[in-house]
């Protein structure tokens, strides 16, 4: 009977694991309807081509290498073993584990299911700097740095925070990131940051002056879509982060993680919203797009302890917040089309800051610790890696490529040929 019932734990462990792997998988499609949004339309076809190939090349890399070193566990050749393929002794034993921790203690699930959980966090890490470097990159250099961002970088940071393995064998991190504020989203920002200013700013983005020339995007019904298809999968990447589902204690949990996650967005929506409102005297709708997106991040280093209450205030101190960091790196001539480091890096450092203020486990100096370990080894991994791109393809487009637009010269192909086109198409 015993046996049973941690039978029926690990099977429901395992399929919650794989169905919240499923929605962060689809927060894939999110950033790119919100990226292809908030471009222009002569960039279209390859910000989507940049997104789908991410995809793809984050999931090769991370079965190859990424996996085995953040968690030890190769499966490229072996596979992972599961309890299916274990003889009744090594199954016994699995269960005995499980007993002694107690039903609802320690998860039991499949290996396979937490690599398909894992890697689809690899996968938006990438999908944060495609955004950063739109409209001006070279698609294949992008997609270069992509077999280095996800086969070796960020398992790298993984394995110290996640995996609680000491950095570079000589301390441990005392670091409390519940699904990945930092650990997934400031990294994500701190790549896109080193890449942009290798890259520079997009040409006619700021004057002689130091004036800011606005660069609206062609698709604000994608962009939204794209935000609210962010939304919906951030419950598998927040929900999903329990690691478990069985017992009442971990369902509870699991509960107030999505209560929490989707308060939190709604919070920063609604600050971004009004903060816009005083500044510009107008309703600005990319500002309470990125507000929700901030309100999801900040709230991503811990969703489980706060009260809704508070999960609403840290959400909509993430969504304020957003508006004044997108405003400053504009000042900075800091060029991000889609705010991403904005939203995923400034907003990520803010949501690991306030961990401590509800869970009494994590402390401010921990924290800051491990924010700066995190910072410091992809920005400046990156940074050197962008460089051996740049030395030996480059990594940005010709002037005149630019202004005809990456689909053209990096794709072939235009988005909307029915409706514009770069060469006289469309008419």
């Amino acid at each position: 009977m015993e046996n049973n019932i941690f039978e029926l734990q690990y099977a429901m462990d395992t399929f919650y694991f794989l169905v919240c792997g499923a929605l962060v998988m689809w927060m894939a499609a999110g950033f790119s309807m919100l990226e292809a949004g908030l471009v222009r339309t002569k960039n279209t076809t390859e910000i989507l081509t940049k997104n789908v190939a991410l995809f793809a090349i984050s999931c090769t890399m991370y079965l190859i290498v990424g996996y085995d070193i953040m968690y030890d566990g190769g499966i490229f050749l072996s596979g992972i073993t599961t309890v299916a393929g274990m003889d009744d002794a090594a199954v016994a034993a699995v269960l005995k584990d499980s007993a002694e921790a107690g039903f609802g203690g320690d998860s039991v699930y499949s290996g396979a299911s937490d690599f398909f959980f894992q890697v689809v966090f690899v996968a938006t890490a990438m999908s944060i700097i495609s955004g950063a470097v739109a409209e001006r990159m070279k698609l294949w250099a992008f997609l270069v740095f992509a077999v280095v961002m996800t086969g070796f970088i960020y398992p790298m940071e993984g394995s110290w925070t996640w995996n609680g393995q000491a950095v570079f064998g000589m301390f441990e991190l005392s670091y409390s990131d519940y699904a990945g504020s930092g650990i997934v989203h400031m990294a994500g920002a701190a790549a896109a940051l080193a890449g942009v200013l290798l890259l520079g700013a997009r040409k006619g983005k700021y004057g002689p002056n130091g004036e800011v020339n606005a660069i609206p995007g062609a698709n604000m019904p994608l962009a939204t879509l794209g935000m609210f298809i962010l939304w919906m999968g951030w419950f598998g990447f927040n929900g999903g982060s329990t690691l478990k589902l069985g017992g009442i204690s971990v369902a509870n949990e699991v509960a107030n993680v999505f209560l929490n996650t989707n308060a939190a967005a709604a919070g920063g929506l609604i600050a971004a919203l009004v903060v816009a409102r005083l500044i510009f005297g107008k309703a600005d709708l990319t500002m309470a797009i990125n507000g929700a997106l901030a309100g999801l991040v900040a709230i991503t280093a811990e969703p489980a302890d706060p009260t809704p209450l508070v999960a609403t205030l840290i959400g909509a101190a993430g969504g304020a917040i957003v508006v004044f960091s997108i405003l400053t790196l504009d000042k900075m001539k800091i060029d991000d089309p889609v705010g991403a480091i904005s939203v995923h890096g400034v907003v990520g450092l803010f949501g690991v800051l306030v961990v401590p203020l509800t869970d009494g486990d994590a402390t401010f100096g921990g924290q800051i610790v491990g924010a700066l370990t995190i910072f410091l080894w992809v920005f400046i991994t990156s940074f050197i890696t962008w460089y051996i791109i740049k030395m030996i393809m480059g990594i940005r487009v010709s002037e005149e490529e630019e202004f005809e637009g990456t689909d053209l010269s990096e794709c072939g192909m235009e988005a909307y040929p029915e409706f514009t086109g770069a060469r006289g198409s469309g008419l």
